[in-house]
């Protein structure tokens, strides 16, 4: 005789941030989640997309040892789960006859209960699905405690297929695990896709995000849930990790969310403010480095990048080098100064005169009697690359570097030069941006950052017109269009 289905569950919703590739330390982190969940009565643990390998694995996961050995934890997690505590909802890399899927599996009372693989693999912009796993099909719900839960992952949920399936087949809660990044839009994308399917099924769902940096993505958590009646349910906050519980339950209506947190979301570009920082920390904390070393120009782009190193490592962790040439004002030298200084980090300041000067005489048989071009300009900011990297070397640093978006697109940087270093915080960021940003931080500090309070950034940094400095009296607009001009042709070309 089957037990009643329960009429009440309590879903701990893990938002955390795993590190592609370490597989025992994100065991870890899913044991502490579930002992936290288990303290607050959780009948079950929901975490994110892969988060047993990390998200996105990209070709690590074409290593069968890897793929065993991703295996081999949940079959551990597994049985971890006979101790009587919460059940878990666990994304995991999963070979079944000989296909390698995107997998979810339910762990429950010593065993895996369920597995469920993804249909819809993205293969577009950043994704890259179809090249290393297969598609699986169509999902009909789990069974537990009695309630039929579907768990459609991720990209499942951009089409009616899957969750239409789910739906057919008896499904009564939609558990949706997600590797999601963010870009300025996706926090109402998300949401818009998520009514769609609610409003077509009636079934409530609840949405797992990963939070954290990953190279060049950066995944901003802001999980959510919705009432079968596309009600706002739960909303937990961008960029951070938490383990929250939600408490459901059955109505004549179907099953509804009736506890649950609800925090609201940062926009805009304090959204991507946030977003930055948090890429900077992950990148240097999650590859080992013991810090940051910047090149600190007086400008505004290397000032923003130096306030969200701080913001993102704290000041001990940040060191900035002032490196002048004949070209480099008194006001960018005392700018750069006061920047160091309102944001208490070390800064040395490094001449590069000789170094210029020995380059140009180890050239000069092959220069002699040539005008004097960019080459020479560049020289300086390749004598300054390689001082950054040789600190670097010396006291494991990494260097960080600090073109903007709109310098980058048109190639206004030097290759070896300014290009040197192992992230840029402001890499998909506009000059015009970089403006706003700037005087965003001067008067707005975000949530957990490590930084001063207070303007930061000198407001003459702001508002003087850009230069490299490379030559005598030089200015951007020199070889660009005011960046109010080009910076909404730049997001037609790359973005549109």
């Amino acid at each position: 005789m089957n037990p009643r289905p329960a009429d009440r569950l309590t879903i701990a919703v893990a938002q955390l941030n795993p590190i592609v590739g370490d597989i025992a330390g994100n065991a870890d982190k899913a044991r502490r989640a579930r002992a936290q969940a288990a303290a607050d009565g959780a009948d079950l643990v929901v975490f994110s997309e892969l988060f047993v390998s990390g998200y996105p694995p990209e070709d690590l996961v074409l290593k069968p040892a890897f793929q065993a050995a991703c295996r081999a934890t949940v079959e551990t997690l597994a049985r971890e789960t006979a101790d009587g505590g919460p059940a878990i909802v666990l994304g995991s890399p999963w070979v079944e006859d000989g296909n390698l899927y995107n997998a979810v599996a339910l762990l429950e009372q010593g065993r895996i209960a369920g597995v469920r693989f993804k249909v819809d693999l993205p293969n577009y912009g950043v994704f890259d699905e179809k090249r290393v796993f297969k598609p699986g099909p169509m999902p009909g719900p789990v069974n537990f405690k009695g309630v039929r839960i579907g768990i459609p992952i991720c990209e499942d949920i951009w089409g009616p297929e899957p969750v239409e399936c789910i739906s057919e087949t008896g499904g009564e809660i939609l558990l949706v695990p997600n590797g999601s990044p963010y870009r300025r839009t996706v926090v109402d994308e998300r949401l818009s896709v998520a009514v769609a399917r609610v409003k077509e099924t009636g079934l409530p769902l609840l949405y797992v995000n990963q939070v954290g940096g990953q190279d060049e993505l950066v995944f901003d958590g802001a999980s959510f849930a919705l009432n079968g009646d596309g009600s706002l349910a739960m909303q937990l906050p961008a960029l951070k990790e938490v383990v929250a519980t939600t408490r459901w339950e059955r109505t004549a209506a179907g099953w509804r969310c009736i506890e649950a947190p609800v925090v609201p979301l940062e926009e805009g570009d304090r959204a991507d403010y946030a977003v930055c920082v948090a890429g900077l920390r992950d990148y240097v904390n999650k590859n080992g480095f013991k810090g940051i070393v910047l090149g600190l120009s007086g400008g505004i782009d290397s000032a923003l990048c130096a306030a969200m190193g701080v913001d993102a490592l704290g000041p001990d962790r940040v060191r900035a080098v002032i490196m002048p040439y004949r070209f480099t004002s008194q006001a960018s030298l005392d700018d750069a100064a006061s920047i160091a200084r309102s944001l208490g980090i070390r800064y040395d300041v490094l001449p590069i005169e000789d170094a210029v000067q020995g380059l140009e005489k180890s050239l000069r048989p092959m220069f002699e009697g040539l005008p004097r071009d960019v080459t020479e300009e560049n020289l300086q900011a390749r004598a300054r690359g390689t001082i950054v990297m040789a600190i670097s070397n010396k006291f494991g640093l990494m260097v960080v570097t600090t073109g903007n978006k709109s310098e980058m697109s048109v190639g206004y940087a030097t290759l070896y030069g300014d290009m040197n270093g192992g992230f840029n915080p402001i890499k998909d960021i506009y000059k015009t941006e970089v403006f706003r940003l700037s005087r965003l931080r001067n008067g707005w500090r975000p949530d957990g950052a490590l930084g001063p309070e207070g303007p930061i950034i000198p407001e003459y940094v702001i508002t003087r017109p850009p230069s490299a400095e490379l030559r005598e009296d030089q200015k951007d607009e020199d070889s660009l269009p005011p960046y109010a001009l080009l910076d909404p042709i730049l997001e037609r070309l790359v973005e549109r």
